[in-house]
């Protein structure tokens, strides 16, 4: 404050001495000059006293609390520089340089509107991989083309569970992709989890057919999943604590993470950076 205060003095005395030099040259020089050294003199003479109470609460009768302002220590010369400018020129430049100090990779509220976006679409086909009815089986009718009889199957529906697991899927890796892009702490935290539960689950996943291929990407293969133990799959997917259930969890922490954080940054800007940098070696690349 005290900075300020001395820049804003100093601003004013170079007004006050521009002001009095320009009238001098159009009147006469003694006569200036006496009025420069009086008004100088008015200039800095105590009008503390419309400045009282200033930390009062009861409002009080002075010229703050006409105006609406209150503060510790406000002053002349703090009103002096704001009348002249001078309080406006710094607060252009200190939110200049404060934009100028923001990390160049920080995440735009677009960038995490789409990672809040990705995240949803995650929680909720995970959720509907937990649905008990997709993992019964259905018995169909069908006729036979030569004999025209009528035969009746019981079988799981694999065209609405291959349809689920790739919506899971694509899902999955829109949310890995974004997350590795970040740069905001909350979603890093709770990806970098995500994609360490999916390698620890590698075996149990390949198994129904699910790899893990480049960027922590997961990759389907639709013969391989039909071929699978249905109840490795229902391990995978069914329950409250199965894999499914985990990564919908996650997935809504990094919403919440991407909803929450409104374009923050640390007061240096490097921790971020510095995070993002570690984190998204272990969210989407190449493994």
């Amino acid at each position: 404050m005290s900075t300020i205060r001395e820049y804003a003095s100093s601003t004013y005395q170079d007004y006050t001495t521009d002001t009095y030099k320009d009238s001098a040259s159009h009147k006469n020089k003694d006569s200036a000059a006496n009025t420069y050294k009086e008004d100088k003199v008015n200039a800095y003479r105590d009008y503390s006293y419309l400045f009282s109470n200033t930390n009062s609460n009861s409002g009080g009768n002075s010229f703050l609390s006409c105006l609406g302002v209150s503060g510790d220590g406000f002053s002349l010369a703090d009103y002096a520089s704001i009348k002249n400018g001078s309080y406006r020129k710094l607060l252009k430049a200190y939110y200049k340089k404060a934009d100028a100090d923001r990390p160049s990779g920080g995440d735009t509220r677009q960038n995490l509107t789409l990672m809040q976006s990705s995240a949803n679409a995650l929680s909720q086909s995970a959720q509907s991989l937990m649905n008990e009815s997709l993992w019964k089986k259905k018995t169909t009718t069908v006729t036979d083309e030569k004999t025209g009889e009528k035969i009746t199957k019981s079988d799981y529906d694999w065209d609405t569970i291959i349809k689920n697991v790739k919506s899971f899927i694509d899902d999955y890796n829109d949310t890995v992709q974004r997350a590795g892009n970040s740069s905001t702490n909350g979603v890093l935290r709770n990806a970098v989890w995500m994609t360490n539960l999916t390698k620890a689950n590698k075996n149990l996943l390949a198994s129904a057919g699910i790899t893990i291929g480049k960027g922590n990407k997961l990759e389907l293969d639709e013969d391989a999943i039909k071929q699978a133990d249905i109840g490795t799959l229902k391990i995978l997917f069914t329950g409250q604590n199965s894999y499914a259930s985990k990564i919908s969890q996650k997935a809504n922490s990094i919403s919440m993470a991407a909803s929450g954080a409104g374009g923050t940054y640390t007061s240096s800007g490097t921790y971020a950076s510095a995070l993002s940098r570690v984190a998204s070696t272990k969210i989407d690349k190449e493994v």
